[in-house]
């Protein structure tokens, strides 16, 4: 599930599944999904919206124009993941390759301040961030996000939405909730009835 869900495309995407506002890479792993019907959505299908994502997070400033090739690299980045999310939620071995993409990722750019020389100044720490680096920068701040997530108490509450077919991510911050939206628990509630109904009535 990763670059061919451009094709049906829902005429809006789902709200932030709970935990996004506290981790942004699992608001970018949950930037494609799978909805009822035949329905999907991608807001990292075109360079246009990728920029967007980007901007609406605070990964990237106005002036940055994106490319396809870089929309494409956060396609892939989010594939490798969300595969890592997955296997933390299955208690499964992570794909080898999905570590390793995330680790050069994480090793593209200095994610530390450097010490750079002003002459009014005199010495201080500046983020770098050339513009023909933006994404590397981006990339890396959402997989050194996603390395938190994985390593942190957070981990334990890691879940994926269990309203067939969403497959979104999400954090368990209220009890056993299993879903990652309003829409996917009216869902899953109406199946659980409708199968209760059957079950009686058969």
């Amino acid at each position: 599930m990763d670059d061919t869900l451009a094709t049906n495309v829902a005429p809006t995407a789902l709200p932030p599944a709970p935990g996004a506002d506290r981790y942004r890479s699992l608001d970018f792993a949950d930037t494609a999904a799978t909805l009822p019907a035949g329905q999907s959505y991608d807001l990292l299908a075109a360079p246009e919206s990728a920029m967007r994502w980007l901007a609406a997070h605070d990964l990237t400033t106005p002036d940055v124009q994106l490319y396809e090739v870089c929309a494409q690299r956060m396609r892939t980045l989010r594939g490798h993941i969300r595969a890592l999310f997955a296997a933390r939620v299955d208690t499964t071995t992570p794909p080898e390759e999905s570590l390793r993409a995330v680790n050069e990722a994480l090793t593209a750019v200095p994610t530390a301040p450097l010490l750079a020389w002003d002459g009014a100044r005199g010495l201080r720490r500046v983020q770098a961030h050339p513009t023909d680096q933006a994404v590397n920068h981006a990339l890396a701040t959402l997989a050194a996000d996603a390395a938190d997530l994985l390593t942190g108490p957070d981990a334990a509450i890691l879940a994926a939405c269990g309203s067939a077919p969403c497959d979104r991510f999400l954090l368990r911050t209220h009890g056993r909730r299993h879903w990652c939206s309003t829409r996917c628990g009216d869902r899953a509630r109406a199946a659980r009835a409708y199968a209760r109904r059957s079950g009686a009535s058969g």
